[in-house]
């Protein structure tokens, strides 16, 4: 199955379902007072073919998601894989997919943390999933805008943030308005592939 972010604020709506069409109703969520603030715990230099991106990733407040990352990470998984989606003003989406949008095999879905109350803001990183709270694998998203109709509430669950981009965000904003297209029946995806070539564990500053 493609795992598939929401990408539309009038299909946001009902990305975590009311109940008549068989998805889950998400619980009533109080969002923190005082959201905690995104720890540096792990960081790691993302090198794409549009230019290299530092990022920060958070496994205090979000160690299942973190850890999750951090896993596939170590062990090279999304070396080769693609950005396979890019929309401007609103997010840049990969780690599913190889060249020819090949789907990659991933490790077992994780829960979804979103509840914490990190907030998708500009360049934070969040997870990627289809309509079940707790679908997400290995896809991943980098937010180009503040986008906090993704973030979990009385009426969504949420897409939880783990990490944020350091350095490196004018990459991300490249990568955010290249030329797409339709391909194999999904949209936004480059034109021309947009590929992560490594991810190197680095030291936080």
């Amino acid at each position: 199955m493609k795992k598939l972010l929401v990408l539309t604020l009038s299909s946001l709506v009902f990305a975590c379902g009311s109940g008549e069409d068989g998805n889950p109703v998400p619980p009533p969520i109080t969002p923190p007072e005082t959201p905690p603030s995104l720890e540096a715990d792990i960081c790691y230099l993302m090198s794409t073919s549009m230019g290299d991106i530092r990022l920060a990733i958070d496994l205090s407040n979000t160690p299942v998601t973190g850890q999750n990352f951090k896993q596939y990470a170590d062990k090279g998984f999304y070396d080769g894989t693609l950005f396979h989606r890019a929309i401007d003003n609103f997010v840049i989406q990969g780690g599913g997919f190889t060249t020819g949008l090949t789907p990659k095999p991933a490790d077992a879905p994780i829960k979804n943390e979103a509840s914490v109350g990190l907030s998708n803001k500009r360049g934070t990183l969040a997870m990627a999933r289809t309509n079940d709270p707790d679908s997400a694998t290995s896809q991943f998203f980098i937010n180009i805008l503040d986008n906090p109709q993704l973030d979990a509430s009385a009426s969504s669950y949420g897409y939880a943030v783990f990490g944020e981009v350091t350095q490196g965000m004018e990459v991300v904003d490249q990568i955010s308005i290249v030329e797409t297209a339709t391909v194999k029946g999904m949209a936004d995806v480059p034109k021309t592939e947009v590929l992560i070539d490594s991810l190197t564990e680095v030291a936080c500053n």
